[in-house]
């Protein structure tokens, strides 16, 4: 995997870099040290990455806060000594990496603390809301925050949405045959009843997709009542975020997923300065 993670990183710096440096080249051959820190109280995320560029282009970097640590503004998270001209190449690149993911770490801790002092027993995990090309990364740093990952790709888990319902016909018919090929699959339902339907079809999870809070403690009640609840997960999905997170929380649901961790990131203010 690191030499496929080396790739990528090396992509994103081609991709600031271009045909050159043209700016930084006009410096003399000067080996300098330089540290980047934060301007504000984060979690920070991604700085093993950051690493692996300045490791890539020679630099030697020593880490001094670690991915999943608490940060204050005016902390030094990484200390990095190499060729000046190296170094200033790869700043904007570290940069923006190490700002997305400790915005995403941050974000989903700050989620995770509302909802586990509710509930300590559910889990938040993101979803394939990421940035095309970043979703490694984004879901890295969702885990580095305390979240779950999901399913990295449409490969790993069996998720039957509303249009391969509709395409195939018959949410039973669709759920039978899944369950011929894979042991666990997930339904995506938007009423109690084809909740009810995906159960006895044979689903093991249950995605209750724009469900109000409302709805899903109707649902839960529905379903304890026909005694269909024990033995299968219920996700909630679709519209939840930090202002409403504390309600969901309440909720007998296992999972809450949360599109909003990755697809509306805020990033953390970092700089790096030459010491």
């Amino acid at each position: 995997m690191n030499k496929e993670l080396e790739l990528v990183l090396k992509r994103f710096l081609d991709e600031d870099v271009g045909n050159g440096d043209i700016s930084s080249k006009l410096l003399p051959i000067k080996t300098i040290r330089a540290k980047i820190i934060s301007k504000q109280n984060a979690i920070i995320a991604g700085t093993n990455f950051a690493k692996m560029i300045f490791d890539l282009n020679e630099c030697y970097v020593k880490i001094l806060k670690k991915d999943g640590e608490n940060i204050k503004s005016g902390d030094t998270i990484l200390i990095i000594k190499g060729i000046a001209s190296t170094i200033l190449k790869c700043e904007r690149t570290v940069l923006n990496l190490l700002s997305r993911m400790s915005g995403i770490a941050t974000h989903t801790n700050e989620i995770i603390q509302i909802a586990k002092n509710i509930n300590p027993s559910i889990e938040i995990y993101a979803t394939r809301k990421t940035a095309p090309g970043l979703r490694y990364f984004d879901k890295e740093a969702v885990k580095i925050g305390g979240g779950m990952k999901h399913r990295i790709d449409l490969s790993e888990a069996v998720m039957l949405k509303d249009n391969h319902i509709i395409v195939y016909g018959s949410m039973t018919d669709l759920i039978k045959k899944a369950k011929s090929k894979y042991e666990v699959i997930e339904t995506e339902v938007d009423n109690i009843e084809d909740a009810i339907l995906a159960i006895k079809s044979g689903s093991n999870i249950i995605m209750l997709d724009n469900f109000s809070t409302h709805m899903i403690n109707d649902t839960i009640t529905k379903l304890l009542k026909l005694g269909i609840r024990k033995n299968i997960k219920i996700e909630a999905s679709g519209g939840i975020n930090i202002k409403n997170i504390h309600e969901y929380a309440k909720t007998d649901v296992d999972y809450i997923s949360i599109g909003a961790i990755t697809n509306s990131v805020i990033g953390i203010d970092l700089s790096l300065e030459i010491m």
